[in-house]
């Protein structure tokens, strides 16, 4: 029993789920198996290696999930690399 149905006052209470949630840099996760990830690319990566740092943090593929930026035609993103990598592959 709250006693709030002896209140002048009209009042009500109204709860919202709420879940448990971490959130970390890319940088922050080098080194850390995740289960699972969701990637925010509304902006695009800036640094070399970002990206693959942070596809290869989790411990299943399916359990990625990529935020666009809204308003996006595509699912693509930028990705700053190395040129020179690619010249030594032949690709």
């Amino acid at each position: 029993d709250t006693g709030l149905e002896d209140s002048p006052v009209p009042f009500h209470r109204m709860q919202f789920p709420v879940h448990l949630a971490y959130a970390m840099t890319i940088n922050k996760s080098q080194r850390q198996s995740v289960k699972n990830v969701g990637i925010d690319l509304c902006s695009p990566v800036f640094s070399h290696g970002q990206l693959y740092v942070a596809l290869s943090r989790c411990t299943h593929p399916r359990r990625i999930k990529v935020l666009f930026r809204e308003g996006q035609d595509d699912t693509k993103t930028s990705n700053v690399v190395w040129p020179e990598v690619f010249r030594h592959l032949n690709i």
